[in-house]
């Protein structure tokens, strides 16, 4: 830490021991904060519908008696953010720098931090809220690890440009005192100066009230940010130390945020339709049990029998049978045996059901048949559904350049953060590099196995690869799965193996990886 650093330390301390910090309501009150309070709000509400937090539904019975239940729903906007997220990224997305040193320092950095798997879980909230970031940081122990920050703890500090290069990180934590919950939000602001320095400044706030931040207190109050310093500076850097994802497309709720915007704000109206036609459904379910009327008297018979030491008379009903309920004795003498149980209307309520879903589908650029019942789709060819999976692989296609944007934003962070000794407990900066004039060179691939007939792809390939327009080592690797070495060493195996070519057409030949077989480039 420089003196300057120690310096701001001392003066931001004493300042805030002697009750001179902050107080803020909300974390737009704060001057850096340029956003408006309906964004923080809006985010709030999209993660109660991906949460499936719904309020209790309030209804009177046939006593007039008020009542509440929990609503039943599908979980519908969870179902469509796993689906498109699991078809966006997936394990078998794989990365690479030119650099080989600079490859195998990176990817051992997401290799430790679980990189693929964590990926996918954030973004499917991500695609419901609009978007997420990825901070690098180094540990004590001189690893980097990646925080993973939600929508609702990622704030832009200006609101007029959709590449966000500041931005306050909000972690908040509780505490038991005095019996009391108390609530502590640390807010990490990052600054870039948009040329070759960030400063980094940490607040911590303590409020008696959860929907408030509260007032500005000294790091030392929690144990585990005493260790953080007021504000650090770091200089020689080509972008902020965060890596954010934004959702495609504009954010139409608010025209000026450089938020992205989840594929539930525009579609509240349909997802509730959803679950009140599910909910409806389920109580018409749990009420249509079948119901039996009888005369009140074949509750309790007056023939005595045999052994019948308490005279209760037989026969008597199951204590657990509640098909059959007594109304009373019937007006005319007759025994009264009434069904009163309704039809239940499953093809209705279905219908309704597959209406919504199909809107819904529609509307976040899912394939029919995605989310929705589709009964002919068991019968189609892997073509056909390649070809109805069209709408789909489209919208993906535009997720996907933002999840290489952010990936590779994430990766110069990592690098450049890999740089700097002096956060690496005095030891030597795992790499150095200079990324202003030596930018990296970063490939993503994704798996479009999902979107594309195999066996139609195998069957054009090798007629490519026969005509000499495909190499045998491209072959292998696009319709085998192979690595560049696996299908270099099935092609040196295929050598040794074959037999004399003799009376073999030349792309027969080079098929079974003779010389006239084309390059292997």
């Amino acid at each position: 830490m420089t003196i300057r650093d120690k310096l701001h330390d001392f003066f931001t301390k004493g300042k805030i021991s002697m009750g001179f910090g902050k107080t803020l309501a909300n974390i737009t009150d704060d001057q850096r904060v340029n956003l408006p309070v309906s964004e923080i709000a809006r985010i709030r509400e999209d993660l109660d519908y991906y949460s499936d937090l719904f309020a209790d539904v309030k209804f009177r019975n046939t006593n007039n008696q008020l009542r509440t239940r929990k609503l039943s729903t599908l979980s519908i906007t969870h179902q469509a953010a796993r689906k498109l997220a699991s078809v966006i990224f997936n394990e078998q997305v794989t990365v690479s720098v030119a650099d080989e040193t600079i490859d195998t320092f990176v990817n051992s950095v997401l290799t430790d931090n679980l990189f693929n798997l964590k990926y996918e879980e954030y973004l499917e909230t991500a695609i419901a809220t609009g978007g997420f970031a990825i901070r690098p940081y180094v540990e004590k122990n001189n690893k980097i690890k990646l925080a993973w920050i939600r929508a609702d703890q990622f704030v832009p500090l200006q609101s007029n440009t959709n590449d966000i290069q500041s931005a306050v990180i909000v972690n908040r934590t509780t505490r038991s005192e005095n019996n009391k919950t108390v609530w502590y939000s640390l807010l990490e602001f990052h600054e870039f100066d948009g040329l070759s320095q960030e400063t980094i400044t940490n607040e911590l706030y303590r409020s008696e009230t959860q929907s408030e931040v509260g007032q500005q207190v000294n790091l030392s109050a929690i144990d585990a940010f005493s260790d953080l310093p007021e504000q650090v500076v770091i200089s020689d850097v080509v972008r902020p130390s965060f890596a954010y994802f934004k959702t495609p497309g504009k954010n139409n709720k608010s025209i000026e945020s450089p938020l992205g915007i989840g594929i539930v704000e525009n579609n509240k109206h349909v997802i509730e339709a959803i679950n009140n036609a599910q909910d409806q459904f389920h109580r018409e379910v749990k009420l249509g049990k079948r119901r039996i009327a009888i005369d009140g008297t074949l509750m309790k018979p007056q023939t005595a029998h045999v052994g019948d030491e308490l005279n209760q008379g037989y026969p008597i009903f199951d204590p657990d049978d509640d098909v059959f309920m007594q109304t009373g004795e019937s007006k005319d003498g007759k025994p009264l045996l009434q069904d009163l149980t309704n039809d239940i209307r499953v093809d209705q309520y279905s219908e309704a059901l597959q209406v919504f879903i199909r809107e819904f589908e529609n509307n976040i650029g899912l394939s029919q048949g995605t989310l929705s019942t589709d009964a002919t789709k068991s019968d189609k060819t892997a073509t056909e559904v390649v070809s109805d999976n069209s709408e789909t692989y489209r919208t993906r296609s535009s997720y996907t350049t933002q999840v290489e944007k952010q990936i590779k934003e994430l990766i110069i962070s990592i690098v450049q953060l890999a740089t700097k000794s002096e956060l690496f407990d005095g030891k030597k900066a795992p790499l150095s590099v200079d990324l202003v004039n030596n930018p990296l060179e970063i490939n993503l691939h994704f798996d479009d196995g999902v979107f594309v007939d195999k066996d139609k792809q195998l069957e054009d390939d090798l007629k490519v690869a026969i005509a000499l327009l495909m190499p045998k080592k491209r072959f292998l690797m696009r319709n085998y799965g192979l690595s560049e070495d696996d299908a270099q060493d099935w092609i040196d195996e295929l050598q040794s193996e074959a037999p004399e070519t003799d009376g073999m057409s030349s792309a027969q030949s080079g098929m079974l990886g003779g010389d006239d077989g084309g390059n292997d480039e």
